[in-house]
């Protein structure tokens, strides 16, 4: 189906093509572009991708780039078709999504197709350029570049460089470091260095080399570095009622809603980026506040650098699909900034989008009202219109060391892409033993608990009551519950000594949660209800007992708790509460 859409719509834009006055030829000399979808820095590496692509797609060649890069593009189109050409071919997965549009400038001797199979199908040169097609097999060394007419003659193009400013000197060497042929300084004074980078361009695209770039060839360089953002239409933007004005990627994102203090701009091209700009009063705490809130939300990935710093913040995140930036300075009372959300494997063009709107953004006057929509639906899911980011699974965990070690289940520690605990610490797995059902969890920053778990060193008497600390319901009420029941046996249904049964009716939440009894001392933990086994009445539960505890934490290498258990008798209720919340922790697996 992909293929027959493919082929409907080339026939659509050869019927184009074909009316009068509009060949192909006129279209390539009067701004035809190409979509490159491939780059190799071996020619015979890029010959056997061109036969691939061309074995799905129509009107494939392979061109040398210059720096020992060989390109795999398809046209020539008019800018519009090309556009067009992009958009369905990256939806329908027939082309990478980092392909872009790139210029006949770029594009030096073609090496596929080559002889026969060339016919009809090659695309028009640049004017006054001889094309040679490059033997299959040759080197990289081999290949003869084209040579184009220039457009001046060297002393008019020093005499036209001359009416650049300093800032176009300097974005004309930032282009060619980009392309690395120039490694110096960015100062705009045209010495040895960047002449001989002018020169260097000059033969790897094609042209003599003089060492002065002619007008066109500027525009050539400028067209080839501005590439990523002339492919994603980078264009100015202003917002009146956010007060921000910055270049935005207008073809792949566009205004949807306020709900403060964001403007949502959601995707409307094919890469799925989004972008937030960020406008609100407040102070300091309002600032630090926001800080916490955007990295709970689902657009934010776990993995990336954070920095909190004064008067401002960045954000950044990183998984398997998103690329997220965030960032927001504190001004007068105003809280502006934006946060940009990109696909991943799409780093070049990211990197010039996400530095264009930096440099781009300029605070106005006004502010987003924080009282606007709050006649609007609200949930507890949701933040400004944003998901909260959701683990994939959450169970309850104690810690047992002064440094922060957890004990939790193992179920949830299993195929995570990373694992948290006290809500936003990353932990590592320091021991997972699946069938005691343990794991034992270590910060990767140290944590000051308010309390950690006196394990107890004799058993519980049948019958006694035992209550589990756990997060019942994943964190949603904010602190744990205690949850009582009794202690029914010391063994399992098949006798196993190393679990107790106890006549309990806790959640799911609450498992890995430590089981105390009324003086605080912890003498197991609660293990999650088994799917796989016989169904057991309501209110049957099991726990590992702290001796099996003990065993794990030495294996890990952590030692027995420090916290010796209680022997003042019964807390009140109030304390055992407080002590229980102090030693008990939210653990949660995300992907």
């Amino acid at each position: 189906m992909k293929n027959l859409f493919a082929s409907v719509l080339w026939a659509l834009i050869l019927c184009f093509a074909a009316l009068p006055g509009v060949s192909q030829a006129q279209q390539s000399n009067a701004g035809g572009v190409w979509i490159q979808v491939a780059a190799r820095p071996s020619l015979s590496e890029a010959q056997e991708e061109a036969r691939d692509f061309a074995a799905r797609l129509p009107d494939v060649s392979g061109y040398a780039l210059g720096g020992g890069w060989y390109g795999i593009v398809i046209g020539p189109y008019a800018r519009p078709d090309a556009e067009q050409v992009l958009r369905v071919y990256r939806a329908e997965g027939q082309i990478p999504r980092d392909s872009f549009i790139t210029f006949t400038s770029n594009l030096r001797t073609r090496f596929y197709p080559v002889g026969a199979e060339s016919e009809g199908t090659a695309p028009v040169p640049l004017a006054g350029s001889e094309v040679e097609a490059a033997p299959a097999e040759d080197a990289a060394s081999d290949v003869t570049p084209d040579v184009a007419v220039a457009d001046e003659t060297p002393a008019q193009a020093r005499q036209s460089e001359r009416a650049l400013t300093r800032e176009e000197r300097m974005d004309l060497q930032i282009a060619l470091k980009a392309a690395g042929f120039y490694n110096s300084g960015i100062d705009g004074a045209f010495g040895r260095g960047t002449r001989a980078s002018m020169s260097d361009w000059q033969v790897a695209r094609g042209y003599e080399a003089t060492g002065v770039l002619t007008t066109g060839q500027r525009k050539a360089l400028m067209d080839e570095y501005n590439a990523p953002l002339i492919s994603t239409g980078m264009a100015s933007y202003t917002d009146e009622a956010a007060g921000i004005s910055l270049d935005l990627p207008l073809n792949e994102v566009a205004f949807s809603r306020y709900e403060p203090p964001f403007a949502h701009f959601e995707s409307s091209g094919d890469l799925g980026a989004r972008v937030l700009l960020i406008s609100q009063p407040g102070d300091r705490r309002t600032l630090y506040g926001l800080y916490d809130i955007m990295q709970t939300l689902a657009i934010m990935p776990l993995e990336g650098p954070r920095e909190r710093t004064g008067d401002r913040f960045t954000l950044e995140g990183r998984d398997s699909k998103v690329v997220t930036y965030a960032e927001a300075r504190l001004i007068d009372g105003e809280i502006k900034g934006f946060t940009l959300v990109w696909p991943t494997g799409d780093e070049a063009r990211r990197t010039r989008v996400l530095a264009a709107m930096q440099e781009s953004f300029t605070r106005l006057d006004n502010v987003l009202d924080p009282a606007a929509g709050m006649d609007d639906a609200q949930s507890i899911d949701l933040v400004s219109g944003l998901e909260i980011r959701k683990p994939r699974l959450s169970r309850s965990g104690f810690f047992v060391s002064g440094d922060g070690v957890v004990v939790t289940t193992a179920d949830v520690v299993n195929s995570c892409g990373s694992i948290t605990v006290d809500r936003d610490v990353t932990a590592e797995v320091l021991l997972s033993d699946s069938e005691a059902g343990i794991a034992v969890l270590k910060p990767t920053e140290a944590l000051a608990p308010m309390a950690t778990a006196p394990l107890a060193s004799t058993a519980p008497r049948l019958r006694s009551a035992l209550a589990v600390s756990g997060y019942s319901y994943g964190g949603v009420l904010g602190a744990p519950s205690l949850t009582w029941g009794a202690l029914s046996d010391l063994k399992g249904l098949q006798g196993e000594d190393y679990l107790a049964r106890l006549e309990l009716a806790a959640q799911p939440g609450d498992a890995g949660g430590p089981l105390l009894d009324k003086d605080g001392t912890v003498h197991g933990m609660l293990l999650p209800v088994v799917t796989d086994g016989p169904t057991l009445p309501e209110g049957v539960r099991f726990a590992l007992k702290g001796e099996v505890i003990r065993m794990a934490l030495e294996k890990a290498g952590v030692g027995l708790p420090a916290t010796e258990a209680s022997t003042t008798g019964e807390m009140p209720l109030s304390l055992l509460q407080k002590e229980a919340t102090g030693l008990t922790t939210l653990v949660s697996c995300w992907d």
